[in-house]
């Protein structure tokens, strides 16, 4: 599949709300949630104001004219917060771009792109079913913590 990943441009920061309530992981066989859940302050932290902190980047994946895929990091209080100054993930695409690379490119360049800046580690949480726990190992994250039903995990840059 063609597809260019790119910054996002600030007229698109829009984008984030589908990509939030995307990233959302609903197992099998579950009903998901109605859209008005990314209004929830635990999900809100991840796209309020997005852009206005230094610590607020972005990649999107673009294919087909439209973008189908976005990965950002914040210094922000999410559910994979280890540390202030500790950039968090959050990366979703579209359900049908998933499968074919996207993630890990998207993953991939923010990681280089936080590594250029300096940046000693970032983290995430994902839930423990979530088939992308892979994909986050492969390019470098480990799992620090858990609870019932998530991982933490952590990608540490050697300077």
């Amino acid at each position: 599949m063609n597809c260019e990943i790119r910054k996002i441009r600030e007229n698109e920061y829009y984008v984030l709300d589908d990509f939030i309530y995307e990233a959302i992981f609903i197992p099998e066989g579950v009903e998901p949630p109605p859209k008005s859940i990314i209004n929830q302050p635990d999900l809100q932290v991840y796209i309020r104001d997005f852009g206005k902190e230094k610590d607020d980047i972005c990649f999107v994946a673009e294919a087909d004219g439209r973008i189908v895929g976005a990965v950002w990091v914040r210094d922000m209080p999410d559910y994979g917060h280890i540390a202030d100054g500790v950039p968090s993930f959050a990366i979703s695409l579209y359900k049908e771009y998933r499968g074919y690379g996207i993630g890990t490119k998207l993953m991939e360049t923010m990681l280089d792109e936080l590594r250029s800046r300096g940046y000693e580690k970032a983290s995430l949480a994902v839930q423990k079913a979530n088939y992308a726990v892979r994909m986050y190992k492969k390019v470098g994250f480990r799992i620090v913590d858990e609870n019932e039903e998530e991982y933490i995990m952590v990608c540490s840059f050697s300077q």
